[in-house]
């Protein structure tokens, strides 16, 4: 069986995903300001499941972008979200990644707790007196604590992104989160994983970049 292969030069493999993500949508509806998160989602994993589960508070794009260009800093649930984030784009508006999972002191307090290190790691990250944008793509747990701190009048994050992937506890941690009026971004359902954590955050970067003079 011979394979007919698209003629494309390297430069121009992004561009042609995009026109083929663009045309398999359709007129699939999508929130209006929400089309290249969604857009860069499914390029990411080839899954155009996110153009219906991914869910967006109100004016969350605006939101976060504002909250970059005021130099918030992003906190995610692991290294591997935390190496696929643009640290140069976001560093030009004054913000830092940040992982505590790995952290000594992290994993102590978790086991002194009987919690999960990403709990604890949201306890240490609330401690922090910055703007904060946490990305979460593993741990439900982080997301339930964020929920529980921000109930607590404890933390008021600039957005949320939601995008756990698994079983456990998956489904109601997202949901944990849209009940909060905190600007969010989730993947509802068992969907997720770090590099979508990962993709949103460049996907709002690559949004402000665009629009600088």
């Amino acid at each position: 069986m011979r394979v007919e292969l698209e003629n494309v030069k390297p430069m121009d493999i992004e561009g042609r995903s995009f026109e083929i993500i663009t045309e398999e949508l359709g007129d699939t509806p999508l929130v209006p300001g929400t089309e290249l998160i969604v857009k860069r989602c499914i390029h990411t994993s080839a899954d155009f499941d996110y153009a219906k589960n991914l869910c967006f508070s109100e004016n969350v794009v605006e939101k976060a972008i504002r909250a970059i260009k005021d130099g918030a800093c992003i906190v995610t649930d692991t290294q591997m979200a935390k190496a696929g984030i643009n640290k140069k784009a976001l560093s030009r508006y004054g913000g830092d990644v940040y992982c505590f999972m790995s952290d000594e002191d992290v994993a102590r307090i978790a086991k002194e707790n009987g919690s999960t290190r990403a709990t604890a790691s949201m306890d240490k990250a609330a401690a922090m007196d910055k703007k904060l944008i946490f990305a979460i793509g593993n741990a439900p747990t982080a997301l339930v604590r964020l929920y529980e701190l921000i109930e607590d009048k404890k933390l008021s994050p600039e957005l949320i992104i939601g995008v756990p992937v698994g079983f456990v506890n998956v489904v109601q941690s997202k949901e944990l989160i849209m009940e909060t009026d905190v600007p969010y971004i989730v993947a509802r359902g068992r969907k997720g994983g770090s590099n979508i954590a990962a993709c949103i955050c460049n996907a709002l970067l690559y949004m402000i970049d665009n629009k600088r003079d």
